[in-house]
């Protein structure tokens, strides 16, 4: 499920003062992922820990800035700017209904805007935090036995297959079996993008992913939202 079913009675009786925003992409993941596979996975984490935790639920922003991707076809973009927009109207607009906190949960490592969106909201005190963080990826990452690291996966390797082959095994395709990409360091990829490094779009060893990894890798985040969570009391 990518989108909550709450009724408003359900909101009013959770009566939770965090809100959780799960944004994604629409960009191209490899011919054995969805171009959906960002927002399937920023709304895995966001259903897990707003259920763990009494969160509100909110949909999923799904597309957001892949100008990385460009190229590869299904990829779709929107500004950094118009991103900035999204996330403050919708804290805006919660601040009307009492929630006066948001968790912003980014499945998109080419939102880079998001860092700063956070840190000018909380110039005045605690009121949004980013998740999951490097760290917490890192730490997931070691849960779940994974064997690589996040910068040699960076785009529809180990740890994305993984958790999808966990949330919705029926979307991934069986290639990403013999689909492993070696690409080595990537100093110009803000430059030249992904094409620069991969024909394929996929960076990263889609071989090693199990449905038990993706499982782990959740685990741990869910766990490790605990500490985002207290930040915001």
């Amino acid at each position: 499920m990518l989108i909550t079913t709450a009724t408003a009675r359900d909101e009013q009786e959770r009566s939770a003062r965090v809100a959780v925003l799960p944004i994604g992409s629409f960009e191209q993941h490899g011919p054995f992922l969805p171009l959906s596979t960002d927002t399937v996975i920023a709304c895995a984490i966001a259903q897990r820990v707003s259920t763990d935790y009494g969160l509100f639920l909110l949909p999923p922003v799904t597309m957001s800035c892949s100008h990385e991707h460009a190229g590869f076809a299904g990829t779709v973009s929107i500004g950094a700017r118009t991103l900035i927009d999204v996330v403050n109207d919708v804290r805006a607009s919660l601040s009307q209904s009492d929630v006066d906190r948001l968790v912003v949960v980014n499945g998109h490592g080419g939102n880079y805007v998001l860092s700063n969106v956070v840190q000018e909201a909380n110039v005045a005190g605690a009121r949004m935090a980013l998740f999951p963080t490097r760290s917490d990826w890192d730490a997931a990452r070691a849960a779940g036995g994974l064997v690589t690291a996040g910068t040699e996966d960076m785009h529809a390797g180990e740890l994305e297959v993984s958790i999808m082959l966990h949330v919705h095994h029926e979307l991934v395709g069986i290639g990403y079996r013999d689909a492993d990409v070696h690409a080595g360091p990537r100093p110009h990829l803000l430059v030249t993008g992904v094409r620069g490094y991969t024909e394929t779009g996929v960076i990263g060893q889609p071989s090693l992913a199990t449905a038990e990894k993706g499982r782990a890798v959740l685990d741990a985040l869910a766990e490790r939202f605990k500490e985002h969570l207290a930040l915001l009391a």
